[in-house]
């Protein structure tokens, strides 16, 4: 139950920062906004906060793809990767609910919930950018914790890959690679009448084919393999 609760804590802390740069960039500030970069790093040094706090208790996947693509590698159980994504989704939910009370006043003119969407013609181009960027994503993780991987800087290198993806996806989707971050947003996107929730299924299916194509991949490369 530690590490269920330790999952839900930290998708929790990575959908109320990451999603709350993108809400308040578009609100007022004493200082300029923070911008596409602001938000990329928002998300990914979330992810290093959490990796180096709750990464001795459960690995900090704090994303389903993720834990798709662990189990598919066969490091952990079916029922641990079953209930890593329950409580991931349940962290999701807290964290959007705690951005919505504090959002929905703040006068943002880009988001009040940080929900992904795509543009009407765009959903293959959608698609395509989960699949790839998530693919990619699943792929530093699976490598940085790996058997003569990064060690202590695994944190770190997943991170920053995360900036990375978020760098290039974000003008494209708003950029998931997770499912989970995705669910709660969309929950409070429907509550503003927002179309994101009709969406959501996108970002879901194309996450874990993404996670799923990188347990692929990692199993032929990695030469800790016969």
């Amino acid at each position: 139950m530690k590490k269920y609760l330790a999952e839900m804590i930290g998708t929790m802390v990575l959908v109320l920062m990451g999603c709350g740069a993108a809400v308040f960039a578009g609100a007022g500030q004493p200082f300029a906004s923070v911008g596409t970069l602001g938000v990329a790093f928002a998300f990914g040094l979330s992810v290093v906060a959490m990796a180096y706090t709750i990464g001795k208790v459960s690995g900090c996947h704090i994303n389903p793809a993720i834990t798709l693509g662990v189990y598919l590698s066969k490091r952990m159980s079916g029922k641990d990767a079953a209930m890593y994504m329950v409580f991931q989704v349940i962290g999701a939910i807290i964290g959007s609910a705690i951005l919505y009370i504090l959002a929905k006043d703040s006068g943002s003119t880009t988001t009040l919930t940080g929900a992904n969407g795509f543009a009407e013609g765009a959903m293959v181009t959608a698609f395509i950018a989960e699949v790839v960027f998530t693919f990619i994503f699943v792929l530093v993780v699976l490598g940085t914790t790996s058997e003569g991987g990064a060690g202590n800087f695994a944190g770190l290198a997943i991170g920053l890959s995360l900036v990375l993806v978020h760098i290039v996806c974000i003008p494209i989707t708003g950029t998931s690679v997770n499912p989970a971050r995705s669910v709660g947003p969309a929950l409070f996107d429907a509550i503003e009448g927002g179309k994101a929730l009709s969406q959501l299924w996108l970002f879901i299916v194309a996450p874990f084919i993404g996670a799923a194509l990188s347990a692929i991949v990692w199993k032929v490369v990695d030469t800790n393999k016969a």
